[in-house]
């Protein structure tokens, strides 16, 4: 199974996106997955459905955190090296979406009683943000 299979099948069975693209890497990172659940439970639907920044986004970025980001104040270079990852990750998620904000991914704001109603009528949880799931996990895989 690939790290995009893992991540898939975890949102399949009710973890947010965020939580599901974290969990499929943390164990490379010292991490178990109730940490990792844990420290992106609250990143899903666009950050607390707050419809901004994709939670399969924000999950890769702190897979990307994990590998490159900085651990010592001085070290410069590493959180450039972070920031670069995060700005090709950027890239390479719009260029094959459009978009990294969710309410733009989905066509509607979860954060609103009639963009959740929305959601749950076109069932864009189930049709939708698999694929971005997938394509946040395997574009990861490419950049660690």
């Amino acid at each position: 199974m690939t790290k995009a299979d893992d991540a898939v099948e975890c949102f399949s069975k009710g973890y947010s996106c965020s939580q599901s693209v974290l969990s499929a890497y943390c164990g490379q990172f010292g991490m178990d997955r109730e940490q990792a659940f844990r420290v992106a439970g609250a990143f899903g639907a666009g950050m607390g459905r707050m419809c901004e920044t994709c939670g399969a986004v924000t999950g890769a970025f702190m897979v990307l955190g994990l590998r490159y980001g900085k651990v010592k104040a001085e070290d410069e270079p590493a959180k450039e090296k972070a920031y670069a990852k995060v700005q090709e990750f950027v890239e390479a998620f719009k260029a094959m979406n459009g978009s990294i904000v969710c309410r733009e991914l989905l066509g509607c704001d979860m954060g609103t009683s009639e963009g959740m109603k929305y959601a749950k009528e076109h069932r864009l949880t189930a049709t939708k943000c698999p694929k971005y799931v997938r394509d946040a996990a395997e574009i990861v895989e490419r950049l660690i």
